[in-house]
């Protein structure tokens, strides 16, 4: 594949700041487009590559954006407001940087530019009985996938696009969070020796965030192919209830576990999904579960924490 010139939105953030590196690596010419809510300490050994430039700006600024859209070949769009509990405490910042900024962006493309937009398996809302395809009714239960959903519609609209809908991301990346949930609850058996977990037998799907990264460097190499089109991102050996994930890292950490009969999970999801469509391609995850905690549990040993890690 040719070198591209890729601008990345939200760069510095817990995907992007180990996409960027992959994508210098591969060669292309990144430019890193984020307004630093979370600090950009996570970009600083980026600087070493004659290939990537910074812009410090909020992606709801439509005319610095423009400014530094042109001449770009691909755009990956990953700036947001993450998650359930962000959403909730910032509805308008969500709906304004989520969707509104979208459609901003999407105006000030030509049709030849590449567009690869991180979406999310919460567009499926809860679906406890079904799998989840690509064809599943999108039924968001969280202002998070209520936005995520109207933005996706949006981006499919451009004839040169993917849209990523991703299982839950965990794993250690320079610019940390744990207010996901395997990072989180791997990071309070760590530290707080206990667990406390609602709706336990809840199902999620899960995906390590170097296979995120993987997954975007996968469609810049097969982009005739797959563009147009939505793909759920995981694999099926990653779906798991809370229950199981918290016994897994029972056997690698000693802690107390609280199953609660009384109290509920606000954040609703539970389903299943098939990664079928993707696979077809010729992609698979390459970190299991049982690596990504031994990871987080090796590595979260690292943290200096003053104030949580977290999208709040």
């Amino acid at each position: 594949m040719n070198p591209m010139h890729i601008l990345v939105t939200g760069g510095a953030g817990y995907i992007g700041s180990i996409l960027v590196n992959e994508l210098l690596k591969n060669g292309h010419k990144v430019k890193v487009y984020d307004s630093l809510r979370f600090g950009g300490n996570s970009l600083l050994p980026m600087f070493q590559y004659p290939h990537f430039s910074f812009v410090k700006g909020d992606i709801r600024d439509t005319a610095l954006l423009e400014e530094h859209v042109k001449n770009t070949d691909a755009i990956i769009h990953l700036a947001a407001i993450v998650g359930y509990p962000a959403c909730k405490k910032y509805p308008d910042l969500a709906k304004s940087v989520n969707v509104d900024a979208t459609i901003a962006l999407m105006k000030m493309l030509s049709k030849d530019q590449l567009v690869l937009y991180a979406s999310t398996g919460s567009n499926y809302g809860a679906v406890p009985n079904g799998i989840c395809t690509e064809e599943t009714p999108l039924s968001p239960v969280s202002l998070y996938g209520e936005t995520k959903t109207q933005a996706e519609q949006v981006i499919l609209q451009h004839q040169n696009s993917v849209a990523y809908r991703f299982a839950t991301a965990f794993g250690l990346s320079p610019r940390m969070r744990l207010d996901l949930l395997i990072n989180d609850f791997v990071y309070k058996a760590l530290t707080q020796k206990y667990i406390v977990v609602y709706e336990s037998h809840f199902m999620r799907t899960f995906i390590h965030v170097r296979d995120i990264v993987r997954a975007f460097s996968f469609a810049l190499e097969n982009i005739s192919r797959m563009k147009g089109q939505t793909y759920n991102v995981g694999h099926e050996s990653m779906n798991y209830t809370k229950k199981e994930i918290c016994e897994m890292i029972a056997r690698k950490i000693e802690y107390y576990l609280h199953l609660a009969d009384i109290g509920n999970d606000e954040d609703k999801r539970n389903y299943r999904v098939s990664y079928q469509k993707i696979a077809a391609h010729g992609f698979q995850v390459s970190v299991s579960m049982e690596q990504g905690i031994d990871e987080l549990v090796r590595g979260i040993q690292a943290l200096e924490i003053k104030e949580p890690y977290a999208n709040l």
